[in-house]
């Protein structure tokens, strides 16, 4: 298995061979915190928090839009992403979210190809609310050059 990656910084293309499956992935540039109203950013436990695109052919990933915060996330809670004026929600399920249909993932990324930046805002089990914040310089070349180095043959 073969993995390549772009240097295109925030969002690098990540290139498997076999199978086909590119991904673009950045972390956020700024995060924060808060408790019962309380700011906690600075005493927050999370693994690593990440935001994809993904598109995996032979699955029929073609622009899937997924997010991890690095933590479980509240139970039955949604996972708010807002673009400029746009605002859309993720459903989540453990440590991970999606938009939840192709159409959903495609009304996301075309929002992100025109931003400035993604604010994320999500809810841990433990009532965390947390926001990230991601830049989204250079993502419209990252969807290209992925979304071309994986197109469905």
């Amino acid at each position: 298995m073969g993995l390549a990656q772009s240097d295109e910084a925030p969002w690098p293309v990540y290139v498997q061979e076999e199978p086909a499956r590119c991904w673009i992935v950045s972390d956020p540039t700024g995060t924060t915190a808060s408790r019962g109203g309380t700011d906690v950013s600075g005493n927050i436990s999370r693994d690593t928090a990440l935001f994809f695109v993904s598109y995996w052919p032979d699955d029929g990933r073609m622009g899937e839009v997924s997010y991890t915060g690095g933590y479980q996330f509240a139970e039955d809670s949604v996972v708010t992403v807002e673009v400029g004026d746009d605002s859309f929600e993720l459903f989540t399920e453990g440590p991970m979210s999606w938009a939840g249909s192709p159409e959903a993932d495609a009304r996301l990324i075309a929002a992100m190809r025109e931003g400035i930046e993604a604010v994320v805002t999500a809810t841990s089990t433990r009532g965390t609310e947390v926001i990230d914040t991601f830049s989204l310089q250079g993502f419209d070349r990252a969807i290209d050059d992925a979304s071309v180095r994986c197109a469905p043959e």
